[in-house]
């Protein structure tokens, strides 16, 4: 749908409508409904929980089967009420608990990809979708790439072409006897393992391996996009190759890690200059990120940085310059959307784990990155825990090229006063000074020459509600009389 712009008058008010580009697709055909969004099995999962209000979470190029999916279970499950999620309040690849709550519905039913983050608030069922896949033609594309049929293979899919992979699996195992096939772990869950083998668990895929992961090369079937991205730099010393059910080509993957890890690197740089770290929260739904933010707060503190969390939404240049205080970011999101190219935004946006590297002192630097900040949690797969004193330290920043303190003294602990790392510093008998902007968000307003409209407390007389207008923006009734 190309966009498109119009005015018109109604009773002297020039009304101005537009319509936004949202990617064409076409809606799925009547007969074909049931079987690519699997009506049974949502009907017999809501009749298995006894569920009456039911919330139908659709992405945006899938809302044009929404009425029609809601309809076939309305049909289906008289007594229930469904309602259908579109806009949602972070990523459509998250489940949206929080406007399903806003309905107070029960459960979710999630359409079409996800990041497979786990959830806690209710029961959640995932209906992948099945996208056209030529599997024939994926297993000839494999074959060119890995001639040798002893190669070891480790198969990653989108989720969308979960259906097809039985039948893939199949043909594969015929000719390739160390080829291994992943498995969707949803919502946690997850099969028994063999002990003799090393389970590897990343964004909800689960394999099974007797080598070290380096010795496999990594084969992922679907578009090119943030799902991809992540295995790269999860997997970045395995070689990475992928399959394009779309434009059905199979290539190998050429991401310059190397680039990836500078980028990191002057992040990381950035958050040890940084005095005050705002705390964005990208997500209300995936499990524990109440917990990493109170880690993060914890990690900050440590490191002698003031931390204030904010609950944004969506991100975009034009609202995260709103906070001109914040010295840098960091983002707590699923593994997907935490992967943020902050170029063109006014302040660095950090992950979780960049932020460890850059104030958990007990953590090493290594060539492995973690999206998941779940991970990053006691019993997670990088845990790492932070030392028991943090002393202050000075060092040069390879960003700005000046001299930082890093850590809060002994009696910075002790009190509720912010570390104050811009003053003067004895270390070694050396004096260290660093020039740093305000350590906290109230000395930053109180340099600023407009502070906000002055409230006046206690002053404004105390009267009654009264009624407002009524009706449209456009024109609400009687406004003109």
């Amino acid at each position: 749908m190309s966009s498109s712009g119009a005015a018109f008058s109604s009773d002297g008010v020039e009304v101005i409508q537009g319509s936004l580009d949202v990617p064409a697709k076409p809606c799925t055909s009547y007969e074909l409904l049931d079987s690519v969004y699997d009506i049974k099995l949502s009907v017999d999962w809501i009749e298995l929980h006894q569920l009456s209000r039911v919330s139908l979470q659709f992405p945006d190029e899938l809302l044009c089967d929404s009425t029609a999916v809601c309809q076939r279970l309305q049909e289906a499950c008289n007594s229930v009420e469904f309602f259908i999620l579109g806009d949602t309040s972070y990523g459509s690849c998250c489940v949206d608990e929080v406007a399903a709550q806003h309905y107070t519905a029960d459960s979710i039913i999630h359409y079409g990809h996800s990041c497979l983050s786990p959830t806690s608030r209710f029961p959640v069922l995932h209906v992948f979708g099945e996208a056209f896949i030529d599997v024939d033609d994926c297993y000839e594309k494999l074959s060119e790439i890995f001639p040798d049929k002893q190669s070891k293979v480790v198969v990653l899919y989108d989720v969308v072409y979960a259906y097809a992979m039985k039948k893939l699996e199949k043909l594969l195992t015929m000719d390739y006897t160390k080829i291994v096939f992943s498995s969707l772990n949803v919502n946690g869950s997850s099969e028994k393992h063999d002990e003799t083998k090393t389970v590897i668990d990343k964004f909800g895929r689960t394999f099974l391996i007797d080598a070290e992961i380096q010795d496999y090369s990594m084969f992922y079937i679907g578009e090119e996009g943030l799902t991809l991205s992540n295995f790269i730099l999860s997997f970045n010393r395995s070689q990475f190759y992928s399959y394009n059910p779309v434009s059905f080509v199979g290539r190998m993957e050429n991401m310059n890690v190397n680039r990836s890890l500078m980028r990191r690197m002057c992040t990381i740089e950035k958050i040890k200059d940084a005095k005050i770290v705002g705390i964005a929260v990208g997500t209300l739904g995936v499990s524990d990120y109440q917990s990493i933010i109170n880690h993060l707060q914890t990690v900050l503190k440590q490191a002698g940085k003031r931390s204030y969390t904010f609950v944004l939404g969506k991100l975009n240049v034009a609202k995260m310059a709103n906070f001109l205080e914040i010295d840098a970011f960091v983002l707590v999101a699923c593994a997907e959307n935490s992967l943020i190219d902050s170029k063109e935004f006014y302040r660095p946006i950090a992950t979780p784990y960049e932020v460890e590297l850059a104030c958990n002192r007990n953590r090493e630097w290594s060539v492995e990155f973690e999206s998941d900040f779940r991970s990053l949690l006691p019993g997670g797969s990088s845990f790492v825990q932070l030392p028991e004193k943090y002393e202050e330290t000075a060092d040069i920043s390879l960003v700005t090229g000046e001299v930082r303190l890093l850590g809060c003294n002994d009696s910075d602990d002790e009190s509720d006063e912010p570390c104050q790392s811009g003053t003067v510093a004895n270390r070694s008998e050396l004096h260290v000074v660093s020039h740093n902007k305000a350590t906290s968000a109230a000395e930053f307003l109180s340099s600023r020459s407009w502070k906000g409209v002055k409230q006046k407390l206690g002053e404004t007389p105390v009267v009654k509600a009264s009624q407002g207008v009524k009706g449209i923006a456009s024109c609400y009734e009687n406004e003109f009389s």
